[in-house]
C-alpha cells in the first residue's frame, strides 16, 4: 500500500466533469495495481481514502496530523497482509494480528525504526480506534480488535463512566515535565547563536553562517516563547513597531490564527531590547538579503503568491486583498514581497524563507557543549503547547500570588495554577510543572 499527498493541480486533463471532492494536501492510499474496486467490491484503500478525506470535520483539521492517521492505519494494513489477516478480518483474527503487532513495535527489529516507544504506541492505538470507530459506524464492519474496560473517572467531585482502551500501554509520569535553562545557560546560548564566546568576545574558529538572523530570532524566541510553527512562519510586516522610546512594559505581539496550533488568535509578549534587535535584523541583514531578490517558491510547493501591497494585517496577493490571519504556514512560504524575496521574517541566501530552525539550535547546542560547558543541554524549538527551553513565561503574566523575593524560580503545580514569581525587576522566568506543591 503506497501513500501520496493528492493535488487537485491539471484535474481538467482527469476527463472529469467536475472537479474531485477530496481536500486539498490530504493523505491518500493506494494498491500497487493503482485499483480502488475489484471484484468484491471496494477495496480497503478506498474506504481508508475515506474516513481520510472526513478528518478535517472530524476532529483533526491540522494538515500536519492526516500523515499521522493515515500512516498509522497504512502501517497496520501492511501488517496484516503479511499475515494473512485483513482489514476488515474478524474479530478472533484481528485481536491476534494485534497481539502479535504489539510484540513487533516493542520487540521487533532494531533496524527501520520498527520499534516505538510506550508513548507513539499509544498515539497509534488511538488512531486506528478511532479509524474502526468510523468503520463500524458506517457499516464496513462489525469487528474490533480492541478490548475496553471499563473504568470511573473523578473531577471535581463529579463521577463520569469512561472506556479504556486495553491494547494502550502504562507510561511512567515523570517528576518534573517541563525542562528550562538556568539564567546562566540562557545567556551562554543568546551568545553561541551570535557566535560570541562566554566573555562576550568574537569566537574564533567557527565561519556560521546568519548570525545576526539567529542571535535576534533566538532572542524574540526566549523572550516571548512562541511555539516553533509560531515564529517560524511570521512575516516581517507582522513584527509589531518599535516604540519611539524605551520602556520596560513589554509590547504586544499578536499570533494569527493562521500560524497558531489549533488556530487560534493568540497574544505573547516581547521585551523593548529583544524587539530592538529583531527590528536591527529586518532594518540591516535581511533588506540586505531581499533586496532585488529573483526568488520564487518552487513548483511542487504550488503556485507563487505574489504580493503587490503589505500592511501588518494584510495585503493584495495576486490582485485580491488578503488578510494574513487567513494563511497557514504552506502559503505564507510562497508569499513574494512586492521588493523580491520572501515574506517570512526569517530568510537566508538570496531571499529564500528559512524554517529549519531545528538544526540551528541543536549545532549551537553542539558547539556550547563541546567547546565551552560540557553541562550544556540539548535545545529545541518547541512545537507543544507548554513551556520548554525555549518557551519562558513573563513573571508578571503568569503572577497570582506574591512570594518571598529571594525564591530562585517560577513554580507553578498542575493542580494549582498560581504561582510565584521572581521579583518585577527580571524581564521574564521559566515555569516549571511539578507533581507536588512546593515547601
Amino acid at each position: 500500500m503506497e501513500q501520496v499527498f493528492y493535488s487537485s493541480e491539471g484535474w481538467e486533463s482527469w476527463g472529469l466533469e467536475f472537479k474531485p471532492v477530496i481536500p486539498e494536501g490530504m493523505v491518500l492510499v493506494f494498491d500497487d495495481d493503482l485499483r480502488f474496486e475489484d471484484e468484491h467490491g471496494l477495496r480497503t484503500s478506498a474506504i481508508v481514502n475515506r474516513w481520510a478525506c472526513e478528518l478535517p470535520t472530524s476532529g483533526c483539521p491540522a494538515a500536519n496530523s492526516w500523515t499521522s492517521y493515515v500512516g498509522a492505519v497504512r502501517q497496520w494494513s501492511e501488517f496484516g497482509e503479511e499475515h494473512g489477516v485483513g482489514l476488515f478480518d474478524s474479530r478472533e483474527r484481528l485481536k491476534a494480528l494485534l497481539s502479535a503487532y504489539a510484540v513487533y513495535r516493542s520487540q521487533g527489529p532494531i533496524s527501520g525504526r520498527q520499534r516505538f516507544r510506550v508513548t507513539t504506541w499509544n498515539q497509534h492505538m488511538t488512531m486506528l480506534s478511532i479509524f474502526y470507530a468510523w468503520a463500524i459506524e458506517n457499516g464496513y464492519t462489525t469487528s474490533l480488535p480492541f478490548t475496553y474496560r471499563q473504568a470511573t473517572a473523578v473531577f471535581s467531585g463529579q463521577r463520569q463512566e469512561v472506556r479504556r482502551n486495553s491494547a494502550r500501554r502504562r507510561q511512567p509520569k515523570p517528576h518534573v515535565t517541563i525542562k528550562y535553562l538556568e539564567d546562566e545557560f540562557a545567556d551562554l546560548f543568546h551568545k553561541g547563536l551570535a557566535r560570541l564566546q562566554p566573555d562576550g568576545s568574537v569566537e574564533r574558529g567557527y565561519r556560521g553562517r546568519e548570525m545576526a538572523r539567529n542571535a535576534a530570532v533566538g532572542r524574540f524566541v526566549f523572550s516571548s516563547g512562541p511555539r516553533k510553527q509560531e515564529f517560524s512562519y511570521l512575516l516581517a510586516c507582522e513584527v509589531p513597531k518599535l516604540p519611539s522610546r524605551r520602556s520596560e512594559v513589554p509590547i504586544l505581539v499578536p499570533l494569527t490564527e493562521g500560524i497558531t496550533k489549533g488556530s487560534k488568535f493568540r497574544n505573547a509578549w516581547i521585551d523593548y531590547d529583544a524587539l530592538a534587535e529583531l527590528h536591527n535584523y529586518l532594518e540591516f541583514e535581511r533588506a540586505a538579503a531581499v533586496q532585488g531578490s529573483t526568488w520564487m517558491p518552487p513548483r511542487r510547493w504550488g503556485e507563487p503568491l505574489v504580493v503587490t501591497e503589505a500592511t501588518a494585517l494584510g495585503g493584495r496577493v495576486n490582485g485580491a486583498w488578503t488578510t494574513w490571519e487567513t494563511l497557514g504556514p504552506p502559503e505564507r512560504r510562497r508569499l513574494v514581497a512586492p521588493g523580491g524575496g520572501s515574506m517570512l521574517l526569517s530568510v537566508c541566501g538570496p531571499g529564500r524563507p528559512f524554517t529549519d530552525w531545528n538544526t540551528v539550535f541543536e549545532r549551537a547546542s553542539d558547539r556550547i557543549r563541546e567547546r565551552y560547558e560540557p553541562r550544556f543541554p540539548h535545545v529545541t524549538p518547541t512545537a507543544g503547547a507548554t513551556p520548554s527551553p525555549c518557551r519562558p513565561w513573563p513573571s508578571w503574566y503568569a503572577a497570582t500570588t506574591s512570594g518571598p523575593p529571594d525564591w530562585p524560580r517560577t513554580v507553578m503545580t498542575t493542580r494549582d495554577w498560581r504561582c510565584i514569581s521572581r521579583p518585577p525587576s527580571r524581564c521574564w522566568s521559566c515555569v516549571t510543572f511539578l507533581a507536588t506543591p512546593v515547601s
